[in-house]
């Protein structure tokens, strides 16, 4: 019968974790192993390879010729591992842990998703708030994720919710104490986040001046749902998504005085890693949040 080409596994986790640190101190603290044991296990993996692995010296080791060759292989198969496990281990079918950005969160996903528990019950969904575009879903543990961008990030599945279209919006009393007949007329009302690059691009899209934005007043609340909730309490004027605030734009508590709506590149995308497209749970949110939006978002563009 032939030998087992394969090593023994924890020789070559002592290997790995010697070559990543260039030294066998740091890789016993790593594996939690004695100097004496990872040096034993290399040199048993040496015996196996046939030459030297390391280049050792008094104070410090290095990768030989042969080790140099040896180490990507390596980790990348542990890392390979790696991934597979907290794969496994994160794929719960009873919880559902989503990362998105705020405003959806706070404007569209808090109102619904108690119809999403009322026919899947058997999936609790947990939800971080962040923004943060660059997203590790292996070490946060997160299943999917709603975010801002171009929908371009390198494996992982995008799937478009709607573009950041933006106009002006206020609440009815605003409108009756402010005199607001053309879009220049903003200048000299309160406006939420004055300083937001958006008023800039959706006053100049329109041939306005925007220089008087340097002298703009209203508060600054930085997070659109804010901004939004200082609108309708009649506060300011504020720039808003209309998908995002469509029950409000129906029901009279905000009022769209302007016909333009700037598209911004960016859009919300849903994603997560590919791989994942046949996870029960992640199908049944899917499927479950495109129909919502389809439902209360008539006025979203994609």
């Amino acid at each position: 019968m032939a030998l087992d080409p394969l090593p023994p596994l924890t020789a070559l986790r002592a290997f790995d974790a010697a070559a990543r640190h260039n030294s066998f101190t740091k890789a016993a603290e790593e594996l939690n192993m004695s100097q004496a044991a990872v040096s034993y296990q290399i040199r048993q993996l040496e015996d196996r390879f046939g030459e030297p692995l390391f280049i050792r010296s008094a104070r410090q080791v290095h990768l030989s010729e042969a080790g140099a060759r040896l180490a990507p292989s390596v980790t990348e198969a542990f890392d390979i591992i790696r991934r597979g496990f907290a794969e496994a281990k994160g794929q719960r079918d009873d919880l559902l842990t989503i990362t998105m950005v705020q405003t959806f969160a706070s404007a569209w996903l808090a109102r619904y998703i108690g119809g999403f528990h009322i026919n899947n019950g058997d999936v609790a969904v947990k939800v971080d708030i962040s923004s943060d575009v660059i997203l590790d879903f292996h070490s946060t543990g997160m299943d999917i994720a709603i975010r801002s961008g171009h929908g371009d990030w390198p494996g992982l599945a995008s799937k478009k919710l709607f573009h950041f279209d933006y106009t002006v919006m206020a609440a009815p009393c605003f409108l009756e104490e402010n005199v607001l007949e053309k879009p220049e007329d903003v200048m000299g009302l309160s406006m939420a986040s004055p300083h937001d690059p958006w008023w800039r691009i959706w006053l100049e899209k329109q041939g306005i001046d925007a220089k008087g934005l340097e002298r703009a007043r209203g508060p600054v609340l930085d997070v659109q749902y804010i901004n939004g909730i200082a609108a309708m309490s009649g506060h300011a004027l504020a720039l808003l998504t209309p998908a995002l605030f469509y029950t409000e734009l129906t029901n009279g508590s905000l009022v769209q005085p302007f016909d333009y709506v700037h598209r911004e590149e960016k859009a919300l995308w849903l994603c997560y890693p590919k791989g994942r497209e046949n996870w029960s749970k992640i199908k049944r949110f899917e499927e479950w949040l495109f129909t919502k939006l389809d439902e209360t978002m008539p006025n979203r563009r994609v």
